[in-house]
């Protein structure tokens, strides 16, 4: 489900994705591709139920223009770049940037860092979860989070998560530092160990989505 500010062909959108099943809701927020808009999502059931999904209220209660001057300060220089190249409509995951593809200044971020654990895929391919990664999501995942170095039992521990140090997927998380409950969808594994903002709500009543800007 998409939402346009503004008109209905304007740039200013984002979306949201779900599906209804006959006893079953299944959705999430997404920012694997960019974002755009705050937006959160509250489910309801008809057995009192509530879950509130998406981007916290901080997102809310800024403008546009602080939302993208608070991303860049709070990512590395690479990554700054994420927030101008699509402006002032979105803030684009690092997969998208060229300076991240082959050619690009910021091509081989991730390449001595995988190799060291017998990832052989170009940078572009690891932010987004592609080529050989595309079979191994909690590869992946670990390569985003920086926690591939780790012991196989702690990989998947989230407070272990983005605490290691460079390469990591910063885009990614920023957002979980400004999701509800932390979570976010950042990456496309990003639901290994239950990190996305991601809902499965049996007999649903209601959603709510709240659109910022």
């Amino acid at each position: 489900m998409y939402f346009y500010v503004g008109s209905p062909n304007s740039q200013y959108n984002d979306f949201i994705e779900f599906t209804i099943g006959a006893t079953v809701f299944n959705g999430n927020t997404t920012r694997v591709d960019a974002w755009a808009l705050p937006l959160a999502i509250r489910l309801h059931s008809h057995s009192g139920e509530d879950i509130q999904l998406g981007d916290s209220q901080d997102l809310f209660t800024m403008s546009r223009d602080q939302v993208f001057q608070s991303f860049q300060n709070a990512v590395p220089q690479q990554f700054k770049v994420l927030a101008q190249t699509q402006a002032p409509y979105r803030i684009i995951a690092p997969g998208s940037d060229p300076s991240f593809r082959t050619g690009g200044v910021n091509a081989n971020y991730y390449t001595a860092y995988a190799q060291s654990v017998g990832v052989n895929e170009p940078t572009s391919n690891i932010f987004g979860c592609a080529g050989t990664m595309g079979a191994d999501a909690a590869k992946c995942a670990a390569l985003n989070r920086h926690t591939a170095t780790l012991p196989a039992a702690q990989q998947q521990d989230p407070t272990k998560f983005y605490t290691g140090g460079d390469p990591a997927n910063w885009y990614a998380k920023y957002w979980h530092d400004h999701g509800i409950n932390h979570l976010a969808y950042g990456f496309p594994y990003d639901d290994v160990a239950g990190q996305a903002a991601y809902a499965s709500q049996q007999n649903p009543q209601w959603m709510e989505v709240a659109v910022g800007f």
